[in-house]
């Protein structure tokens, strides 16, 4: 454990026991974080290990506390690839959560659909991704540790778990492949044309690099998907940073309760 990790881990533990799950909060799901009881906010700043942020939308900040008794991390705000090219922005954090005794990673993002039975608005748990960047956060790790298996990258128990919630809730959340591109500009829809023929589902600019690191750490990880957008060439709608804020909005109900009613569920996994 480097002194970073190591100091952050420390700053932490003035929280209490670790949670059994940490949520890293993309784009759209951010009201989860309104549903924290006797909420506890640390600033990236404060972590060492942590990125600072530099993308609209993302506060930057740890929230500890409870929801609906089950306690929980929320990661208010990732680091992207996009900002500076580097896959391994959220390494310290990650590591953090796991040094610190969290066992299970929800990783959630905002991303563009390629089915038009995934809509604008509505919600995707990941089943496998795509890495098109073919970049990794692992660069310069030592040893046959970095060798990490893929195969089941995103926790086949979690996912029939989640399923589970979501129908009791009444939510639909259809299984897909996530695509991670680089960005910050969005695809063209030849682009797009060679996702779909490739297997995806969705498109986005996150998380991959995440998944990959929990999973070198052990941490066990499930992924949803929020949609914002039709991909390129999907729609006659004009994609951007903001459109995709304003859509996220719209979908912030339905993504917040099922992330409320997952929480207990993934604690006991």
């Amino acid at each position: 454990m480097n002194e970073s990790i190591a100091a952050s881990v420390q700053c932490l533990a003035a929280l209490g026991p670790a949670p059994a799950v940490a949520v890293v909060l993309g784009s759209g799901w951010d009201g989860i974080a309104a549903l924290v009881d006797d909420p506890v906010d640390v600033p990236y700043a404060e972590l060492p290990a942590f990125p600072r942020l530099g993308v609209a939308g993302h506060a930057g900040v740890l929230r500890a506390g409870r929801v609906g008794g089950t306690p929980v991390w929320l990661l208010r705000g990732r680091k992207h690839a996009y900002e500076d090219g580097d896959a391994a922005g959220m390494k310290g954090a990650i590591r953090t959560l796991a040094a610190a005794g969290c066992r299970t990673l929800v990783l959630s993002n905002a991303a563009g659909s390629l089915d038009a039975a995934m809509p604008p608005g509505s919600l995707m748990l990941i089943a496998d991704h795509l890495n098109v960047v073919q970049r990794t956060p692992l660069h310069g790790e030592p040893g046959n540790d970095r060798f990490v298996d893929m195969g089941r990258a995103y926790d086949p128990a979690l996912r029939e778990r989640a399923r589970q919630v979501a129908a009791a809730e009444g939510i639909a959340l259809p299984e897909g492949v996530y695509a991670w591109v680089l960005g910050p500009q969005f695809e063209t829809p030849a682009e797009i044309r060679m996702l779909a023929a490739m297997g995806a589902q969705a498109v986005g600019m996150s998380t991959v690099p995440e998944t990959i690191l929990a999973r070198h750490t052990g941490l066990r990880v499930l992924g949803l998907s929020m949609f914002t957008n039709m991909a390129a060439g999907l729609s006659a709608e004009t994609l951007s940073h903001e459109h995709t804020m304003a859509v996220a909005r719209g979908g912030a109900d339905d993504a917040a309760r099922l992330l409320a009613a997952l929480l207990p569920a993934l604690a006991a996994a």
